[in-house]
């Protein structure tokens, strides 16, 4: 497993509703990024740096995961079916391979 990968990803919901599953830390990391200036405040700071922190090895990926998570819930962006999602998309994966 790449030591960025989150063990379970973090389905958040984006556009018009739309579900994108992020399962990286590098993924959190460039979503946090492309977060609108204005709608920055200390929680955005501090995920970007933990983000930042487990790129360089000093955090764990799973550490990140919880942190993007509970930044997705403050922002409202949070699938509320997370566990749905991950199933199906595992499921399309796998009949692809």
């Amino acid at each position: 497993m790449n030591p960025d990968q989150f063990e379970r990803p973090v389905v958040i919901l984006v556009g018009l509703g739309h579900p994108a599953a992020i399962s990286t830390v590098m993924e959190a990391y460039m979503f946090l990024v492309d977060w609108p200036p204005s709608k920055r405040d200390q929680a955005h700071g501090f995920a970007i740096k933990s983000c930042l922190a487990a790129l360089r090895g000093d955090v764990e990926a799973e550490t990140v995961r919880g942190i993007f998570a509970s930044l997705a819930e403050k922002y409202g962006i949070l699938a509320p079916d997370a566990a749905a999602f991950t199933a199906a998309l595992r499921e399309r994966l796998h009949r692809r391979a």
